[in-house]
């Protein structure tokens, strides 16, 4: 089957936010009498915001009480403060333009919420790019990764089959909710994980400047979900 699209993730993947991200649910549940550490949120960081909360303090939830407000102040945090100084990662903007060249479709698909999304989309200096194309955010998804609801959301809004399509990552949680839809991933490093953390991708690289310098031997320069051996 050749590839028609790309399901396209932005934190880490697109934009160097992950440590920032980690930061903010620190200074949120800091904010609410909460003593959370760096170290135990930044492994976490791909999920969205309704996995995080309980699994930092069990019996929070998103939807109400203080989980409510640490994720609306980790939100605003982003938003209001952080997300417009981020640095797109190397080679973002240049990928999503040779995707664009090479009549891929794609679909943005982030945790993030559509508000924290433009920003991000803004600071990675890729916005425009995407003005067109249809996004997923959290606010599309009952769960979101790794559970498979965003991927799904995105297929369907890409109007694909699973196998018509490759997912592009960064993080443990990509890889679970991509495979759980039946996805092939292609996996950055730039996002802080390990290779043996995004194990279950078909393709690790170390950021999109990286993937572009393999493209042609790769499953988007060949269209297909193999990896031609160099």
């Amino acid at each position: 089957m050749t590839l028609q699209g790309i399901l396209l993730d932005v934190d880490g993947t697109l934009i160097l936010s992950n440590d920032a991200h980690a930061n903010a649910w620190v200074e949120a549940f800091g904010a609410f009498g909460y003593s959370i550490a760096y170290d135990q949120v930044r492994p976490l960081i791909g999920m969205g915001g309704d996995q995080i909360l309980p699994m930092l303090v069990p019996g929070l939830s998103d939807e109400e009480g203080d989980g409510k407000k640490i994720s609306a102040h980790r939100k605003a945090i982003i938003v209001e403060r952080v997300g417009a100084m981020l640095s797109p990662t190397k080679g973002a903007r240049q990928l999503v333009e040779k995707l664009q060249q090479d009549d891929y479709s794609i679909v943005v698909a982030s945790s993030a919420t559509q508000a924290e999304l433009d920003i991000l989309l803004e600071a990675a200096d890729v916005k425009d790019l995407l003005n067109d194309m249809p996004t997923t955010s959290s606010d599309d998804a009952e769960a979101s990764k790794p559970a498979p609801d965003l991927v799904n959301a995105a297929l369907k809004r890409g109007g694909f089959e699973p196998n018509q399509v490759v997912m592009l990552g960064d993080s443990p949680y990509d890889v679970a909710a991509a495979n759980t839809a039946g996805v092939e991933v292609i996996m950055f490093r730039c996002g802080g994980f390990n290779d043996s953390e995004l194990e279950g991708a078909i393709a690790i690289y170390d950021d999109p400047a990286d993937l572009l310098a393999h493209y042609d031997r790769s499953p988007l320069g060949t269209k297909t979900l193999k990896l031609v051996e160099q």
